[in-house]
């Protein structure tokens, strides 16, 4: 492990070449922190121009460097978990966008009719069509008890 300035490097191995990571401590334009690892500093310029890291928690992309104290290390494992943790969180919270993106292009937002809409088609009283929007937790258990086929996914705030 080196330090300099605040920052700390893992120096690793993959296969004969040496390979330096910087852990940043960020946050977004709501203030949630959280850390990720780079391959250096304009790694973390040229993933943050285009757009690539998301807040894990609300989706932002207007990603800064956050304030960092000195850091008093957990060991090796414990790092190279977390840091597998946060790209797990981000890759999953960049799914999630994907999906609703495909989700709103592809399908006709009904709001809260969700439920009335699903049974009209379920029991062919309109044609056949995408749909999605909201439904009660009674809403939703009623559709199931009755065999209408649906599906709830988690929907995650548009980044900015």
């Amino acid at each position: 492990m080196v330090r300099w300035r605040g920052v700390e490097s893992r120096i690793g191995r993959t296969g004969t070449q040496a390979e330096a990571m910087i852990k940043y401590g960020l946050k977004c334009g709501d203030s949630h922190g959280f850390e990720a690892w780079f391959r250096n500093s304009e790694a973390f310029d040229r993933q943050v121009g285009a757009g690539e890291i998301l807040c894990p928690v609300c989706g932002r992309g207007d990603i800064v460097k956050a304030p960092m104290a000195p850091r008093i290390g957990k060991g090796k494992a414990a790092d190279v978990a977390m840091a597998r943790q946060m790209a797990l969180a981000a890759a999953t919270h960049r799914k999630l966008h994907e999906m609703r993106q495909t989700v709103e292009q592809n399908c006709d937002y009904v709001g809260d009719r969700f439920a009335e809409e699903a049974r009209r088609i379920h029991y062919g009283e309109t044609e056949k069509h995408d749909i999605y929007g909201e439904a009660t937790s009674d809403e939703a258990a009623a559709l199931k008890d009755e065999g209408v086929e649906f599906s709830q996914i988690p929907w995650v705030p548009r980044p900015n």
